[in-house]
This record gives structure tokens, C-alpha cells and sequence, in this order.
């Protein structure tokens, strides 16, 4: 019993840092993708405002700087559904300027001549008119693509392509002195130019002002199509843009990737276990040692109360049957001393003797008032426990002792007169 406790006490020790060593790690693994947020997460708002140049037929007799300071701006809602891929959606607002040679185009104007590069007397007029309408876009993070998803990173370059449709909205009379309206040119077929389509392509540059908000740089492009320079001109016409704008993002921001496990590298622990061995092979042989300093001694013993010496035969003075221990300040009988009493009760059950039980309580510790307490509560305990053990009250004296147990000679000694002894009268 003694060398298993001893087995599993080395083992405990020695063992304990090689378990800590292997123990399996768990950790998020960005190279199996990353696990799909909840719907109402990633969701963000954008607001853009720039200008855009109308590049339709012949606009390039127009001046540039007139035609480059046309505004136009943007309001959508969106959601990434992926660290690469999302979509956003929303309306827009255009001002379109530019040059036309046919009363028959969209918004044509008379008094726009001095915006031209050729006078008015050349055949060239203005051209003038708002687009209103909705649109849509898939955005894909380049960064993310070539540099893996980062948390908080600074810049991420966005590529989107997408499409729209716009109503056109231009003053009623040539000289602009009219009204705004929603309707065709006067070319014999009412509501000829008041829609048109577009598909739009760019680069949303992002640049992250804090975890929820990011300032943008939108470079856009548009090819729209239908009717702008007059009817039987169906053409597609290019439109770039310049844009500023801010976005803010909705609930989580971030995206985890799937946990997996890390098994530790295989280490070799055999020089370990051997050293482990050799601790264990040593105490095995200190016990060893011990048992038979302890055979001997009880060989001795034995030798010194049974044989002679000097002529003389030695008495066996007979010491206590057993002694009983108690907690400090306690009179109470703990669980391992209860079996003492056990013990004893088998002893006196096969015999016919009386016997004297006295109760002790150190004089290191305590007064007067708890010591005498204590002797008297301990020796009636056990006698009362004797008793439930089949053992006749009559056979049993009981009394005090005041003084120290002759064990206990000092403070360090004072637990071993914590006691009562049962001796036979």
C-alpha cells in the first residue's frame, strides 16, 4: 500500500509538467474560411457627394471646367455577407451638362452658349438635365482577396460593378426660364428621353476613422444608354465620377474564422520516464531499508522483555492496554481513534478483567477551568463508547489526572497528553 501511494505521488509530480506540455490547443484557423455572421450583422449605410463629366455626343465642345463641375451624389444601404463579397443598393442624384447640335437632345438649352468652345453661330447649344433614380451594386474586397481578412485594418481597396435606371427630369423651355418636368423632348413622341439605363463599374477606396466608421473615395465610372443627344442617337455614353463620402457599419463589425484543435508536436519523454524510474527504483530502496531496521528493532525488543540478562530476569512491566488521542481543546472521539476503542472493546469482550480508564488534558495549553473540563468529559466519552460496545460500566474505573502525561514533556510533546489511558487493574 505504502510504495503504491508512493507510485502515484512521483507520478504526480514528476509527470504533471510532460501532461501540461501535450496538451491540445484550440484557435481559429483563417485557412478554412470564415463563418457566416447572423443576418442582422454587417449591415452598413453610405452617403457620397462629388461631380461626374458627361462624356455623350459632342460634348467635347463644351468646356471641361463647366462640364466637370456638374454635381451628383449617392445614398445607399448595404450588407457584407463575407469578408470578400456584399452588396449595396440605393438612390442617386445627377446633374448632367454638356453640348448637343439638335433641339431634339434631352435637356437642350439656347442659353448655354458661352459655356462652349465654338459660338452658338457654329451650331453648338448647351445641354442640361437631372437624373433621378436607383441602383444597385455586388462589392468585392480586393484587400481582403490578396492580403487576408485583419480586423481593424486601416484601407481596404473595393471593386463593385453594378446597374441603374434614372428618370430624367430638364427645364420645359430652351431658354431656361421654364420649369423642371418629367417628360419627353419635343421631337413628336412624348416621354421619348424620360428614362434611361445605365451600368456602372468603380473603386471604393475605405479608410477606417474608428471600428464603425469609414470615409470613402469612390471612383466611378457609368456607360448610360437611351436617347441623350436626340431621338434616332442611341448611343451609350460615358459618365465618370469623383466622390467623398462616409459610411457607417451596424452591429458586428468583424468575422470569426471555424476553431480547430492543435495537437502538440510528439516529444520523445523517454529520457524522462527513465530518470522518473530511477527516482522510483531509489525509493523503493529506502523502504526496503526501513522494513528491516524496523524487523530488527522488533527482534530486539522482543529479545530484551523474553531472555535474561545478567543473571537476572528482566519484568515486563506491563504499560496502558491503549490510549486514546484527542484534537486539541476537543473531547470529542475522531473517526481513526474510534477504531482504538474498537479495538479494545474486541480485547475486553474475551476477558475478565477490570480496568482503570483516566483522563488527561496538557497543562501547556488552556487554564485550569478547560483542562479539568476536558479530563473529565474525555474519560466519560470513552467509557460511555466502551459501553455501546457491550462493555460492562462495572468493569470500568474511571478518573483524572492533573498533571502532564509523563510524555508529554514539553509543548512540542503536549498532543501526547491529549489523551485517556486504559490500563488493566
Amino acid at each position: 500500500m505504502k510504495k503504491i501511494t508512493l507510485l502515484a505521488c512521483a507520478c504526480a509530480l514528476f509527470l504533471a509538467p510532460v501532461v501540461n506540455a501535450q496538451e491540445v490547443q484550440y484557435v481559429e484557423d483563417p485557412a478554412q474560411g470564415y463563418i457566416f455572421n447572423r443576418m442582422q450583422d454587417n449591415w452598413f449605410i453610405q452617403a457620397e457627394g462629388g461631380v461626374g463629366v458627361l462624356m455623350s455626343y459632342k460634348d467635347a465642345q463644351m468646356k471641361l471646367g463647366k462640364r466637370i463641375m456638374a454635381p451628383k451624389a449617392n445614398l445607399f444601404i448595404g450588407k457584407w455577407f463575407s469578408p470578400l463579397l456584399g452588396v449595396r443598393i440605393g438612390g442617386h442624384f445627377e446633374q448632367m451638362k454638356g453640348a448637343t447640335n439638335t433641339p431634339n437632345a434631352i435637356g437642350f438649352r439656347t442659353d448655354m452658349g458661352d459655356q462652349m468652345k465654338d459660338d452658338a453661330g457654329q451650331g453648338i447649344f448647351g445641354q442640361k438635365f437631372n437624373r433621378i433614380g436607383v441602383t444597385g451594386d455586388v462589392l468585392f474586397n480586393v484587400t481582403n482577396w490578396l492580403c487576408g481578412y485583419k480586423p481593424g485594418r486601416f484601407y481596404n481597396a473595393v471593386v463593385y460593378a453594378g446597374a441603374s435606371t434614372s428618370w430624367n427630369f430638364y427645364n420645359d423651355k430652351a431658354d431656361g426660364t421654364g420649369s423642371w418636368k418629367y417628360k419627353g423632348a419635343n421631337n413628336g413622341k412624348e416621354g421619348s428621353h424620360d428614362r434611361n439605363f445605365a451600368l456602372q463599374a468603380g473603386l471604393l477606396n475605405s479608410f477606417a476613422l474608428g471600428k464603425h466608421v469609414d470615409l470613402l473615395l469612390d471612383l466611378r465610372f457609368d456607360m448610360i444608354q437611351e436617347h441623350i443627344d436626340g431621338w434616332g442617337r442611341k448611343t451609350w455614353n460615358e459618365y465618370p465620377s469623383a466622390m467623398l463620402g462616409l459610411a457607417y457599419k451596424f452591429g458586428k463589425t468583424e468575422w470569426n474564422a471555424p476553431v480547430v484543435p492543435i495537437c502538440p508536436q510528439y516529444v520523445d519523454q523517454t529520457p524522462e520516464l527513465d530518470a522518473l524510474r530511477a527516482k522510483l527504483a531509489q525509493a523503493n530502496a529506502k523502504i526496503k531499508d526501513l522494513e528491516n531496521q524496523l524487523n530488527d528493532c522488533l527482534k530486539k525488543l522482543k529479545k530484551c522483555q523474553d531472555e535474561p540478562k545478567g543473571g537476572n530476569t528482566i519484568i515486563n512491566q506491563e504499560g496502558p492496554l491503549a490510549t486514546v488521542y484527542f484534537p486539541r481543546g476537543k473531547s470529542y472521539i475522531t473517526p481513526v481513534q474510534m477504531e482504538v476503542v474498537n479495538a479494545v472493546s474486541e480485547v475486553m469482550n474475551n476477558e475478565n478483567d477490570n480496568y482503570k480508564l483516566t483522563g488527561w488534558a496538557d497543562n501547556w495549553t488552556g487554564n485550569d477551568a478547560i483542562n479539568i473540563k476536558l479530563r473529565h468529559d474525555r474519560v466519560n466519552g470513552v467509557k460511555k463508547a466502551l459501553e455501546d460496545k457491550g462493555i460492562d460500566g462495572g468493569r470500568l474505573d474511571t478518573e483524572t489526572n492533573n498533571e502532564n502525561h509523563p510524555h508529554a514533556i514539553n509543548l512540542q510533546a503536549a498532543p501526547l497528553g491529549r489523551c485517556v489511558t486504559i490500563e488493566r487493574k
